[in-house]
């Protein structure tokens, strides 16, 4: 890889990849909101501009003609719908409108890190030799962060994710992540669970208690405007039994949650939550 560019970038605008979180309005970070509201043209998908009209963060359809809105400002601002087969086109052509002198938010779901889209950005600005072009990713509330504080403090210990998606690996090397995981202690958010998710429980049992909580988690943190099972939903259950479940593994907006044998539920007045304390602390090692 060269990096290196004759191109004069003064002029350059800049690509920005943000990561909306769950998408409604409370759950953006500022930084997210800002770079929409400013950015000359906003690439997503109809159920995101959905979102971001909310609470004004982009115009309203109404106020939208041919795609180019006007801001409360006074300024032009183009929406470009962006769905799963023109990624790479969209990406192409978000380097030439920098190029022009355009910021240009790519809305991504999540956080673009946490198998969104700034792989893509990347993977594309080295195939299209785009060194020139300023690149900057804007984070955002992933779901497994999301669910997690739904449900208490599962996520407190050693953490990671595991993407149940064939769609770049084969099984035998999503099989061979788990069952490390599994032994290394790790609590585990399983992200794309329409796809074998019941071998990836049995994958785990090899190695973990059937009585290790779980928890399916549906579209987190977007409350009553969820798209798996219509609203945001969340249930406790065992590693044992999770499998019994399978009316509340919705699709894509679905994740679950495998605890560790330091997993535990725990109650109050007001629910049930799950808790993994960090090294098996108690309140005076703090």
């Amino acid at each position: 890889m060269s990096g290196e560019t004759n191109a004069d970038t003064d002029d350059y605008g800049t690509l920005y990849v943000v990561g909306i979180g769950p998408g409604l309005p409370h759950a953006m970070t500022q930084r997210a909101r800002d770079v929409i509201r400013t950015a000359d043209c906003v690439i997503a998908s109809n159920l995101y501009q959905e979102f971001l009209r909310q609470d004004g963060t982009i115009p309203p359809e109404a106020a939208t003609d041919g795609g180019v809105a006007t801001t409360p400002t006074g300024d032009e601002q183009e929406i470009v719908r962006s769905s799963m087969g023109q990624q790479v086109e969209l990406t192409r052509e978000a380097f030439e409108r920098v190029r022009d002198g355009q910021d240009v938010a790519h809305v991504s779901g999540g956080d673009p890190n946490v198998y969104g889209k700034s792989d893509l950005v990347f993977l594309m600005a080295e195939e299209e030799e785009a060194y020139d072009v300023p690149i900057e990713i804007v984070p955002g509330v992933t779901a497994a962060l999301g669910g997690a504080a739904n449900l208490g403090a599962p996520l407190s210990n050693d953490f990671c994710t595991v993407s149940l998606s064939d769609k770049w690996r084969g099984w035998d090397e999503i099989a061979e992540k788990l069952r490390a995981a599994a032994i290394s202690g790790f609590v585990i958010v399983l992200y794309n669970c329409w796809r074998d998710y019941e071998r990836a429980i049995e994958v785990v049992r090899e190695q973990r208690a059937d009585d290790v909580p779980v928890a399916i988690f549906n579209d987190a943190g977007r409350g009553e405007a969820g798209r798996n099972l219509n609203d945001e939903t969340h249930t406790i259950t065992t590693l044992g039994e999770a499998t019994e479940h399978d009316e509340k593994v919705g699709g894509m907006g679905t994740s679950i949650l495998i605890g560790t044998h330091e997993s535990h539920e725990w109650r109050n007045d007001h629910g049930n939550y799950l808790v993994t304390p960090r090294g098996g602390r108690e309140v005076e090692d703090f």
